[in-house]
């Protein structure tokens, strides 16, 4: 009897079992409901949100050429790492492995974690090479991320590091034409929105946001041709005369383009470790100097066009030496009386004061002012100098005599380089550039071409027997020059033992096609004469751009002479 009063308590305790599991399962049903139907856009919202992300589409630079499409500077693909410090810190265990990877220190790894804790990004190494990016995915730890960036790469290294220049960690130009054009060069990085895994890995790309947009490509004038030889010439004559540095410019006389620019000391732009800033100048554009007798067809320029003076035009240079107030003036020989084509031949100092003080000192500074001395060329590299001229105003007789012969005034290779380029262009002035023209290019007349062609015939003779740069020739060509020997300035006045040589010329002479400008600084060995330094320079490198753009040669006569002195033979 007492078991059969228990049946009912058992039955409703089962009713309120299944009861509840009823319950239980209605909720799950309802919750699952709920969530897929009726909350599925907020939930998907939040899991979005953990994982999809708005990253950023690099653009890379565009590529700089010389004028024959050469590549000089590309931009290559390269990963950096970064992390995110408060993930990262808690995986101590491979911090180890990873300083090793990366090449750094475990406890400056540790300290630049634990002092940045607070922040999402942070960069542990730019612009590493894909091994090194594939070891530290392989570590496969949450809080380590890498990005796609761009490294600009210089294939012709130190021979053009002073024109291009280089970029920083950001790509952005810090010197040269990278600095100069970095608007032009630049790109505009893109963005897109992806979903990453919890190892920051890219699964899927979800929309693109904004196009990145590379940079553009710079054609210069440059010829990598020239400039190779220009650069192995000259680097051989510093280590040569065991010189301090020096420079050579050379510019295309029809259209004003810049050919060649190279400097010594020089550096390559791909190994940063070794850079050191006070390489980083163009010496050619930045640097300064007195161009000695290399400024004499200018002083002769103003003496023609002041009609005072022709080329036969007697100037007495007896005995060598001119007394000017306590100052004294001196050639290296008694030329005697000579004419104004021999005052050139011979550089004569005597001759050339001479000759300034008898003119007005505006004739002279009109003249050298209109040849851009005292005014940046404009071609628009960074850190021009416009170098130094001062107003006739200030000029007492002895300015006027040793601006003659190029004391008292300073320019760049570049300046020196223009001004012949008016020469031997018959008076024209054209702009110079490091930008690829197309064909010749209307000039500013700013000299009568009478007096260029008659410069220009007076510096033939410099490079002849009689001249002082005979080295210059160039087989099959006439060329017009003047070489510079300079005393270079100290804190006291003139060094008697330091000296800058100098040859400036343009060939072929009947047509000048090219202007070439070697500078020489500080050679200590035991020559130093722009004669004997920089002519054998300017030769060997007229001679090579000559035959590379194939300008037809003008003296064929030499030409002749030699092959019949060899029975005929090429």
């Amino acid at each position: 009897m007492k078991a059969e009063q228990d049946i009912p308590a058992y039955n409703n305790r089962r009713i309120i079992l299944l009861l509840i599991l009823v319950s239980i399962v209605v909720l799950l049903v309802w919750r699952v409901v709920y969530l897929q139907v009726y909350n599925r856009n907020f939930l998907q919202k939040q899991g979005t949100a953990r994982y999809l992300r708005t990253v950023n589409i690099p653009a890379h630079r565009g590529m700089i050429m010389d004028r024959n499409g050469e590549a000089l500077a590309i931009s290559t693909p390269v990963e950096s790492i970064w992390v995110k410090p408060a993930e990262l810190i808690s995986h101590r265990n491979i911090l180890p492995k990873l300083a090793a990877i990366l090449d750094l220190d475990l406890d400056q790894l540790e300290q630049t974690l634990a002092s940045r804790m607070g922040r999402e990004f942070v960069y542990l190494k730019r612009r590493v090479t894909p091994t090194v990016t594939n070891k530290v995915l392989a570590l496969e730890a949450e809080g380590i991320f890498t990005q796609r960036e761009y490294r600009r790469y210089y294939p012709a290294g130190e021979v053009f590091s002073h024109v291009i220049g280089f970029t920083n960690i950001d790509d952005a130009g810090q010197e040269g034409i990278e600095l100069a054009y970095n608007d032009w060069l630049k790109g505009t990085s893109g963005k897109k929105r992806v979903i990453k895994d919890r190892l920051g890995r890219v699964i899927e790309d979800v929309e693109n946001i904004q196009t990145s947009r590379p940079g553009k490509d710079l054609f210069l004038s440059i010829d990598r041709r020239i400039q190779y030889l220009a650069y192995r010439e000259l680097k051989a004559a510093i280590q040569l005369n065991k010189a301090r540095s020096g420079s050579a410019v050379m510019l295309d006389v029809k259209s004003g383009e810049i050919l060649a620019v190279v400097n010594q000391p020089s550096y390559n732009p791909n190994n940063r470790k070794k850079m050191r800033s006070a390489s980083f100048r163009n010496r050619s554009i930045t640097d300064v100097f007195e161009p000695g007798s290399a400024i004499k067809p200018f002083t002769i320029a103003a003496a023609l066009e002041s009609k005072k003076y022709n080329p036969r035009t007697m100037i007495d240079t007896r005995p060598g030496r001119f007394k000017i107030g306590p100052n004294t003036i001196r050639d290296s020989r008694n030329n005697g009386i000579i004419d104004v084509t021999n005052v050139i031949t011979k550089s004569s100092n005597v001759g050339a004061s001479k000759i300034a003080l008898s003119l007005r000192p505006e004739q002279m500074w009109s003249m050298l002012t209109r040849v851009g001395f005292g005014s940046v060329t404009a071609s628009g590299f960074p850190g021009e100098s416009a170098g130094l001229m001062s107003h006739y105003s200030r000029w007492h007789d002895i300015e006027r005599a040793t601006l003659a012969f190029g004391y008292g005034l300073s320019v760049t290779p570049l300046q020196l380089a223009h001004a012949y380029s008016i020469l031997a262009a018959d008076g024209l002035s054209r702009p110079v550039t490091f930008i690829r023209r197309q064909g010749a290019v209307e000039g500013e007349r700013v000299m009568p071409a009478w007096v260029a062609s008659q410069v220009r015939d007076m510096m033939k003779t410099v490079v002849s027997r009689k001249g002082t740069g005979m080295r210059a020739s160039v087989y099959g060509y006439q060329v017009a020059g003047k070489t510079g020997t300079i005393h270079k300035s100290t804190a006291g006045g003139y060094a008697d033992n330091h000296y800058v040589a100098v040859f400036a010329g343009m060939a072929p002479a009947s047509n000048p096609r090219l202007v070439l400008v070697v500078m020489i600084n500080d050679p200590s060995g035991e020559q130093y004469y722009g004669g004997q330094v920089a002519a054998p320079v300017f030769s060997r490198v007229m001679a090579g751009a000559l035959r590379l753009m194939d300008v037809a040669p003008d003296n064929l006569p030499v030409m002749q002479t030699r092959l019949k002195s060899r029975g005929g033979k090429s």
